[in-house]
């Protein structure tokens, strides 16, 4: 019998609950669940604060998608950047990596995922739609696809490809100084000014 069975109800399901985040597997979900308990009551409620907060106050920036407190978000009203490049990512987590490097000044669209039909995803599920309108001018000369180099990054960037060539609009990818199979929230800035140098044209 493991410790989830045998564990007292209300700890039983906070280890349900820690294991459904990605990357926490049940005995990750444990070890967590038995340090919450240890920790002091106001500690606890600093976590739980924490994560209503975040459900309460973070929305989708209604430019770029990406998560923010304002709208639109700190990034899309910055006028200092190049308003002719919109670089395309899968996640908010990827607009923190490339800003980290410090190498992109443009701006962002983030997808919340990639096309995935072995796990029902389409592009319908993507924030693909609120991209297009933005294209709508003639400001943006460059779409740059940052998606992650796997199957499923690939097949979403040959998507949003066929969407915009009929555009008139240049669209590139990042160059495969990133790994395949790799996250671009794991790579160093050295890595990621690579394969932005030398991004190639579809």
């Amino acid at each position: 019998m493991n410790d989830q069975v045998s564990a007292p109800s209300p700890v039983a399901r906070l280890i349900r609950e820690l294991n459904r985040l990605p990357g926490i597997g049940i005995k990750s979900a444990q070890r967590l669940a038995y340090y919450i308990i240890r920790l002091p009551s106001e500690e606890v409620e600093g976590i739980a604060e924490s994560i209503l907060g975040v459900k309460d106050k973070i929305i989708y920036c209604s430019v770029c998608q990406n998560l923010t407190e304002v709208d639109p978000c700190e990034l899309c009203n910055d006028p200092h950047r190049n308003n002719g490049i919109i670089c395309v990512v899968e996640e908010p987590l990827d607009v923190l990596a490339i800003e980290r490097a410090g190498f992109y000044k443009g701006y962002y669209h983030v997808l919340h995922g990639v096309v995935s039909p072995m796990n029902g995803i389409g592009p319908g599920d993507l924030r693909i739609k609120e991209l297009l309108p933005r294209l709508n001018n003639d400001a943006v000369k460059e779409v740059i696809l940052g998606v992650n180099p796997t199957l499923e990054g690939d097949a979403t960037s040959m998507y949003i490809q066929r969407l915009i060539s009929p555009l008139g609009i240049k669209v590139t990818n990042l160059a495969r100084g990133l790994p395949i199979g790799g996250q671009l929230e794991y790579a160093d800035a050295v890595t990621l000014n690579r394969a932005y140098q030398g991004r190639i044209e579809l």
